[in-house]
């Protein structure tokens, strides 16, 4: 063990050893200079001296923390003399001295007795019990190993040899091993190192990747407060703005420039974008999204519309900018990668001190995949995947393996023509191949059911120089594409069987969630347990190069660096809530600020529709001021009815088991219908309320949106909570069939203000919900 001081080596003064003295100075890797003008240090904690006699006194060194990689250089250093030499140099080079200057150290190190060994044992006793490295399993020793750089390539190769393809092996590992020097320049069309360095350096991803967080930064991010500081109007949307946090990252662009994109990218964005019979990409929607994506703010987008309601031309343009990013991003870190193992490589000698005395070459995560994409079905994945590949540069997709065991399991699915007969339950079809036939349903709806809905999936994507490999093991993938579904269970078998784990999702750096409303009538809680999931230190090393990892993934602070775009059909407090609690980019966020007409004018039938507004304190306790609203005001007057033909519409499925088992207590007659309701009971339920053997049908929004059935036999429609999506109110309220007096009674609360505005307008909405009356009619 080394000497010990009595004092606390993190903050106090202590006296110095002799090694740290010579000519009257005295220096300390661990030591920050507190000046008495100017009290800053600089980012990365060099120590800063007194100017005006230029010596450092004694009374006025204070020690900082150590960063985490500082901690493991020095648990490597105390097994290792070459670590911890060249830890040394590195804390030289870092403090400003001169290679006379370590000379001199060395001699007064060897006159005062003090070896390097015991030197090393002195800092790891200073730091006892604070070093928290996390991952488990054995740290490699540089100095007893084979001086190896495992670069994402190596450790693809490592993994593919688990597949049971071996021709997939041997094509995997000629195209890594064949992405030299010059095929890296040649791929970003640039023929020098200087100006590789200069590229990345220069973009937004280098830009985001390459800043280091202070202290005061960190404690600011996590408190999770957000000012939105300006706002801007959006293009082609007439009533909608972007309002963001920080500056104001939406500016003009030069349009003779690649927009930051990698010059292969670039043109073959345009070759797409041209060949389709379009022009001027520089003005599309496509552009002016991907600038926004670059930017590397956190994206919240809730007016998307989506491919199913009659926009696929929005949705494809929001789809190619968000995958020409995803691709960017993958394809300049491996650039960056391939250009630090090309200067690691010429100093294969002294690598190891390379690696520990630049921090250029830190450009790790904890394991390879940078991009997960979220989504909900796998029709959504399969016509995602597929603008992947069109989208990636011909040089770069020579092979597409395993593409027709992709297009077999996420491929299209029988479309049925009368539902009312046949249903399709949310998500547990085989995959087929069939024809659609006619159906009665709403055209959103064959659309969005039309393919495979299955939604428990999950592929990697791995990028070689000259092919995609789909289906590659996650370690070695550079995107996942997958449900919440699927990767909540991948999850749940990782805490079950110690031997799993997903660390695959410790180095996300760019998360994409597509079709968030969708997501919301599947569960929520898994996609919001997935996020949370993200990020964390892993906990084996995977064959991970600890000394190139990138010191922010050391310290815990990666999802400080994680880019987040949500993209969505409409917005909601679940949605909101996951952008301002679970994504803290440090880069700011940016949202989209919109209004809304309304869809009244698209209820047909002349029926009388009154909102009653009740009051609720907290918005903990609506659900409880919305159910005494109901059980006091309303039901009073249905209860005694004879005529039947009252339909209850709730939006939850915990508020329709409440009032279910209200309606039980009470004796009423009533039926059900609901999103997990067998068919057989589904058919009875519909034939007993139509010939009026139920008085009252309870009926969720979640079986709606997955079955669109036609009830008839409505003749009073009450609205107990609102609906998420805008389409369905007037669907319902147009399946009101009474011949004279119908009436619709919907309750809302001033904490319904995102779901009534969809529906009556904004303005209206903020008039209903601020207003002394209570009562409202449209007809």
């Amino acid at each position: 063990m080394g000497k010990q001081s009595g004092h606390n080596p993190g903050w106090r003064k202590r006296k110095m050893p002799n090694k740290f003295q010579k000519g009257g100075k005295s220096r300390r890797f661990e030591e920050e200079k507190v000046a008495a003008v100017s009290p800053s240090s600089t980012s990365s904690g060099e120590l800063l001296e007194e100017e005006s006699n230029g010596v450092a006194s004694e009374e006025e060194i204070v020690y900082k923390e150590p960063s985490m990689y500082d901690k493991l250089l020095m648990a490597l250093g105390s097994s290792s003399k070459a670590v911890a030499a060249a830890y040394k140099q590195r804390k030289r080079q870092e403090e400003g001295k001169s290679d006379s200057d370590s000379e001199e150290e060395e001699e007064d190190d060897d006159d005062d007795g003090t070896e390097s060994s015991s030197d090393s044992e002195e800092v790891d006793d200073g730091e006892e019990g604070d070093n928290k490295f996390p991952m488990k399993g054995k740290l490699k020793d540089p100095a007893s190993e084979d001086a190896k750089i495992e670069d994402d390539q190596d450790t693809s190769d490592m993994d593919d040899r688990e597949t049971s393809d071996s021709d997939d092996r041997e094509t995997s590992d000629s195209d890594d091993q064949g992405m030299s020097d010059s095929d890296a320049e040649q791929d970003l069309g640039i023929h020098s190192q200087s100006a590789i360095d200069a590229s990345i350096c220069l973009s937004s991803f280098g830009v985001q990747l390459e800043h280091k967080l202070t202290e005061a930064e960190v404690e600011n991010l996590a408190k999770k407060k957000w000012r939105y500081k300006w706002d801007v109007p959006a293009a082609e949307m007439s009533k909608g703005k972007w309002a963001g946090t920080g500056e104001c990252c939406i500016k003009d662009v030069n349009p003779d420039s690649s927009y930051d994109l990698k010059q292969k990218l670039y043109k073959h964005w345009l070759d797409v974008y041209n060949t389709s019979g379009r022009k001027d990409l520089h003005s599309s929607r496509q552009r002016l999204f991907f600038s926004l994506f670059n930017s590397y703010r956190d994206i919240l987008h809730c007016n998307k519309k989506p491919y199913y309601h009659r926009g696929s031309e929005e949705d494809s343009s929001v789809m190619d900018a968000y995958i020409m990013h995803c691709l960017n991003h993958v394809f300049r870190t491996r650039d960056l990668v391939m250009k630090n193992d090309a200067k690691v490589a010429k100093h294969q000698e002294n690598a190891k001190n390379v690696i520990l005395t630049d921090d250029s070459l830190r450009d790790h995560g904890f394991t390879r995949p940078k991009v997960l994409i979220l989504l909900p079905m796998a029709s959504i994945a399969l016509r995602v995947v597929k603008r992947i590949i069109q989208l990636t540069p011909s040089a770069h997709k020579v092979n597409v393996d395993h593409m027709d065991r992709f297009s077999k399991e996420f491929g299209s699915e029988e479309v049925l023509d009368n539902e009312d007969e046949r249903d399709i339950p949310p998500g547990d079809q085989n995959s087929g191949n069939v024809k659609p036939h006619k159906s009665s349903k709403p055209s959103d709806f064959q659309v969005l059911f039309g393919g495979n809905s299955k939604d428990d999936f999950m592929v990697g994507i791995k990028f070689t120089k000259r092919s995609i490999k789909l289906y590659s093991d996650f370690y070695s993938s550079d995107m996942i594409v997958a449900s919440a579904v699927g990767l909540l269970k991948k999850i749940d078998e990782a805490k079950i069987n110690k031997e799993k784990d997903v660390d695959y999702l410790s180095s996300i750096e760019v998360l994409i969630i597509d079709h968030a409303d969708v997501i919301t009538m599947q569960n929520w809680d898994f996609l919001k347990s997935v996020v949370e999931q993200l990020n964390h230190q892993p906990s084996k090393q995977h064959g991970t190069d600890i000394m190139r990892i990138r010191p922010w993934y050391l310290d815990g602070h990666a999802s400080f660096y994680r880019q987040t775009i949500l993209l969505s059909y409409y917005s909601n407090p679940d949605i909101n809530n996951l952008f301002n609690k679970h994504c803290t980019n440090y880069r700011g966020k940016v949202k989209l600020v919109h209004e809304y007409k309304g869809v009244l004018p698209k209820v047909v039938l002349q029926v009388r529709q009154i909102f009653q507004r009740f009051e609720g304190d907290e918005i903990v306790n609506i659900d409880d001021a919305r159910f005494e609203h109901f059980a006091t005001k309303v039901f009073p007057k249905i209860k005694n009815s004879v005529e039947g033909g009252i339909m209850i519409f709730i939006s939850s499925y915990f508020e329709y088991v409440r009032v279910r088992n209200f309606l039980k207590s009470q004796n009423a007659s009533f039926c059900l219908l609901h999103e997990y309701a067998e068919q057989k009971d589904i058919s009875r339920a519909r034939v007993w309320f139509f010939e009026g053997k139920r008085k009252i049908m309870l009926y969720t929004e979640r079986a709606h949106f997955y079955h669109r059935y036609k009830i008839r036999g409505i003749q009073n429609l009450i609205v107990y909570s609102l609906p998420e999506r805008k389409e369905f109110y007037p669907e319902v309220v147009n399946m009101v069939d009474g011949s004279h007096d119908m009436a619709c009674t919907v309750l809302f609360s001033p904490f319904d203000l995102l779901r009534l505005e969809r529906i009556v307008g904004t303005a209206p909405a903020k008039r209903m919900v601020s207003s002394k009356m209570n009562l409202f009619s449209f007809a």
